[in-house]
């Protein structure tokens, strides 16, 4: 039987199952971008901003490959959720070996890890700030390898190119989108 979360109970399981700031940030950051690439494409927003925003939630406490995401997706499937939401977010992680044959999969796995890498580069402006923050700032970024070392290159130039959009666009439209929830990020706040 199928149980269309709501975005209240997607919220409560991230207080339950994340502690770390910097993780829930992240995934308020994908939910913000996903709800913009939904409302472009004319897809329900509700729908991928939930995707978004609980796409890590196991990944806190099952951080390894055998386990994330695999742990909360089987959470989330005892619990009813869609199919079609539990296939995005296994998706997402490129080792999964489950295809991203949606849109919405593909929107997950293009901006996980451009999100992430879009809050470094503003983490590190005097502002720390999204409100200036160029596309040419981040591509020149993604060049230098010490810089954010744990972001995928690889991810980020695979899932835009999956998703169809060309990177400097995809960048810009995720920045955009991550404008509208800077605060929650913890961003623009030593201005």
């Amino acid at each position: 039987m199928s149980h269309e979360p709501t975005r209240e109970e997607a919220w409560q399981l991230l207080q339950e199952w994340v502690t770390g700031e910097n993780l829930r940030r992240h995934m308020l950051a994908v939910e913000a971008c996903m709800r913009a690439y939904a409302r472009r494409l004319g897809e329900d927003e509700e729908r991928w901003g939930i995707v978004g925003l609980v796409h890590d939630l196991d990944y806190e406490r099952y951080p390894t490959m055998e386990d994330h995401p695999f742990r909360a997706v089987e959470f989330l499937r005892e619990r009813g959720w869609p199919e079609d939401m539990l296939k995005a977010i296994l998706g997402h992680a490129n080792y999964s070996g489950v295809p991203r044959d949606t849109p919405m999969a593909q929107a997950l796995f293009a901006v996980d890890e451009l999100s992430g890498f879009i809050t470094a580069c503003a983490l590190v402006r005097p502002d720390k700030s999204l409100e200036n923050l160029e596309v040419k700032s981040v591509k020149k970024k993604l060049k230098d390898k010490a810089f954010a070392r744990g972001v995928s290159r690889e991810d980020i130039y695979q899932g835009a190119e999956e998703f169809g959009v060309p990177l400097d666009e995809h960048i810009a439209f995720c920045i955009e989108a991550m404008r509208s929830v800077e605060k929650e990020l913890g961003l623009g706040v030593g201005t």
